[in-house]
This record gives structure tokens, sequence and C-alpha cells, in this order.
């Protein structure tokens, strides 16, 4: 006995939509799987943006405490210099103060000395005149002493 192979009958309908079925399954599995793959990797990028985030956020507040502390030590200098100019502005007045009382002193010193000077000539004037005198009544003295001149008795 022989046997014949069956004979298949299908319409190219049918096999075209059990194709077409195949092709939607297996088309619906690699969306799943992309779907997941896409979520695990979003959830990774996620992670790691945050770890990102977390960092720089401390470094960022290291940099603002380190530029706090740098802005302060700025601001004392300041505070110290401006007193520093203070001082020496009010000494600087003082001193000016100082240099116009003495220039008054000097003005003053100066007439006083001009009077002195008057009083001087005028003293050296009455001094030399005095000395010439004593040293005219000295030598007629000694003249008359030693009798250098005739006394008048003949």
């Amino acid at each position: 006995m022989t046997t014949n192979p069956p004979i298949l009958t299908y319409t190219l309908e049918e096999i075209l939509s059990r194709l077409d079925q195949k092709i939607e399954k297996q088309f619906a599995e690699v969306n799943q799987k992309m779907d997941r793959q896409f979520a695990e990797v979003n959830q990774k990028m996620d992670r790691q943006f945050a770890e990102v985030n977390q960092k720089m956020d401390r470094q960022f507040a290291e940099v603002n405490q380190k530029m706090d502390r740098q802005f302060t030590e700025v601001n004392q200098k300041f505070t110290e210099v401006n007193k520093k100019l203070e001082t020496i502005d009010g000494r600087l007045n003082k001193l000016e103060i100082g240099q116009a009382e003495l220039s008054g002193e000097i003005k003053t010193l100066e007439e006083k000395v001009s009077g002195i000077d008057k009083r001087l000539d005028n003293q050296e004037f009455i001094n030399r005149g005095v000395l010439v005198a004593v040293i005219i009544a000295l030598i007629s003295g000694v003249v008359k002493l030693f009798g250098f001149f005739p006394t008048g008795k003949i």
C-alpha cells in the first residue's frame, strides 16, 4: 500500500493572515523587550543623574562655604584698614592743626625777634657809647697820671 502524502489545502489569505499574526506577535514581544530595556536604561540614567546632582550640590556647597569664609576675611581686613585709615586721618588732622599753630607761633616769634632786634640795636648803640666813654676816660686818666700833657702850671 502506498500512502499518498496529505494534501494541504490552505488559501493564500489564510497563510498571509497566519504570517501576519506571527509577525504581530513577534513585534509585540520585541516592543515589550525594548520597553523594558528602555525603562531599565532610564532608571540607571536617573540614578546616575541623581548621584551627579548630589555630588555637584556638595561641591557647590563647599565652594560657597569657602567663598563665604574668604568674603568674611576680606570684610574684616577692609574693616581693619578703614580703622587704620581713620586713625591716620585723625593724626593728620592733629598734625595739620599743630602745623597751623606752629606757623602762627613762628610768625609771632618773627615779630618778637624783629622787636628784640630793634631793642638790641639801641642797646648796642648805648653799650658802644658807654664803652667808648670809659676807654676815653681811662686814656685821659693814664695821660694825666703820667704827665704827657702839661698841667697848666708854669
